[in-house]
């Protein structure tokens, strides 16, 4: 893993710690996405929100609907949740993400717990090489 994408979620990871202490549990997802968005804009940090991600399938590209909720650098994926807990899906989905994008790591969140650190904040690594 490189040193900047190590940079690059070690500045997420302190952004959602600020925005968590802030606002706490119990929130929209959405919420927490835009809040996200400024504390890491304020540090320098390119971040797009609900990018558009096309699925490749043989020869063509389409429009499925995906969207990533941050895309931070163009390098690390960041998906939000406000919700009781994780469930393995929601790590297949982030890794889908990941897959389909062709990037490397993403970072799941859930802000809705009281203890964001221990049980709201998952590191994905997609180890997938295509052939």
């Amino acid at each position: 893993m490189s040193q900047e994408i190590n940079s690059i979620t070690d500045a997420i990871i302190g952004s959602v710690i600020a925005v968590h202490r802030e606002l706490g549990p119990g929130l929209l997802e959405s919420t927490y996405e835009v809040c996200l968005a400024y504390e890491l804009a304020q540090l320098g940090i390119e971040v797009e929100c609900q990018k558009q991600l096309p699925v490749r399938y043989k020869s063509i590209t389409l429009d499925t609907g995906y969207r990533i909720d941050l895309l931070v650098s163009q390098a690390v994926i960041v998906e939000i949740k406000s919700i009781d807990g994780f469930s393995p899906v929601h790590t297949a989905q982030l890794l889908g993400y990941l897959r389909l994008s062709g990037l490397q790591v993403g970072l799941l969140l859930n802000f809705n717990t009281t203890n964001l650190t221990h049980d709201g904040l998952k590191r994905v690594v997609n180890n997938y090489q295509s052939a």
